[in-house]
């Protein structure tokens, strides 16, 4: 049964793939300029977009050229793999589980700017003893991004406020406050004069996996633990149990006895500190220096990894992993190929597509018998 649930995501990905490739092959005008001869264009065409995904194979997995040297060299696109699924991974957890519990966070992007101010601060501002350092910088991120997304919880269970809205605006607050923070003198780094934090310090920073030339860090491995635990607290737990209820049914859970308050909060602090947590883990591993854009898109992005997962704890690390090699080959695709980089966004918007339109993948590929999941907007996101 749990064979036939991935039919579908992997036709779905075929789909977008075999898309994409056509809008690789056919924006090409070396391509377009063989419309007087169809073999030879469509010769041209398959070798476009093979070229294409071989250099996005080999800016996201495996590069034959660096292990000229030494073969671990050749996995440095995996490891930048790993690197831009880290956050990734969490921020999805942040948004999967929220979405478990009937509610939209759209606030991940500022929890995560919370998350990352407190590990920045910390990081760089008290000397303490290696691995004690690191904890006391997550600490920081995840009780800063709790309480920030707590804040929406609370909001919504006292005074009715959608979380929607809410979220949407302390995404403003939390970019413009770090705009802010990194012009005081707390925060500035000295002598600079545009916003750059210190450098947290090494006693915070998190291990290399593979060795120093490589980027991959600890912070997987932790991103792997957080999915681990949120799979567990949903599934086994009865909080989890409540948490589910809720997003099914808020009145039927009251009628229960269930505190439909204390969940929303909950969830609300927990899915903050989820995304703060990736926050940390950009500042300890990959980017020791905060700056105005330590966000990036992370928070965003993070909404179309839960989607693409069904808000499933085990299928956002996978949905993060393939985001995370899409980001880190989209540049060695278009200095290799000059294949646009903003084609690597219609990738991911095609898989998101394919996958949240399960009926029609079923019909392209006459499919009678392969389950396609909950319907997630439909019973409370418990896809």
């Amino acid at each position: 049964m749990k064979l036939k649930k991935l039919v579908l995501p992997f036709l779905s990905f075929g789909l977008a793939l075999f898309a994409s490739g056509l809008l690789v092959a056919f924006s090409d005008s070396k391509v377009l300029a063989l419309k007087g001869a169809p073999l030879e264009m469509l010769q041209k065409a398959l070798s476009t977009a093979g070229g294409a995904y071989w250099a996005l194979f080999r800016g996201s997995i495996f590069d034959p050229q660096l292990a000229q040297d030494r073969f671990i060299e050749g996995f440095y696109p995996f490891s930048e793999t790993l690197v831009a699924a880290t956050p990734l991974i969490l921020t999805g957890l942040s948004v999967a589980l929220a979405f478990k519990a009937g509610l939209f966070n759209i606030g991940a992007q500022g929890q995560f700017i919370a998350g990352a101010i407190g590990a920045s601060w910390v990081g760089f501002t008290f000397e303490l003893p290696v691995v004690i350092h690191t904890l006391a910088a997550m600490a920081a991120a995840i009780l800063f991004a709790g309480i920030y997304g707590g804040l929406v919880g609370l909001l919504k269970a006292r005074t009715g406020a959608h979380e929607v809205i809410v979220t949407i605006m302390l995404n403003y607050v939390a970019a413009y406050f770090l705009l802010w923070l990194l012009s005081t003198t707390a925060f500035l780094r000295p002598g600079r004069q545009d916003p750059l934090a210190p450098d947290v310090r090494e006693s915070a920073q998190l291990p290399h996996l593979f060795g120093e030339d490589l980027r991959a860090n600890l912070g997987f491995i932790i991103a792997l633990i957080a999915a681990g635990a949120i799979w567990w607290l949903l599934n086994r737990s009865t909080w989890g149990f409540r948490f589910r209820a809720v997003g099914a049914n808020a009145d039927a859970s009251r009628t229960a006895g269930i505190s439909v308050a204390r969940v929303t909060t909950s969830v609300m602090f927990i899915a903050g500190a989820l995304a703060g947590l990736g926050g940390a883990m950009q500042i300890l591993g990959s980017e020791p220096a905060m700056t105005a854009g330590i966000g990036g898109s992370f928070g965003f992005d993070a909404i179309t990894v839960a989607l693409l997962a069904r808000a499933n704890p085990i299928g956002t690390v996978f949905a993060a992993l393939l985001f995370g090699a899409l980001r880190a080959g989209g540049l060695t695709m278009q200095a290799s190929t000059e294949t646009p980089l903003d084609l690597v966004l219609v990738i991911q918007a095609l898989v998101v597509l394919f996958i949240a339109a399960p009926a029609l993948v079923k019909a392209l590929f006459r499919l009678k018998n392969v389950e396609t999941g909950e319907a997630v907007a439909s019973k409370g996101w418990n896809g």
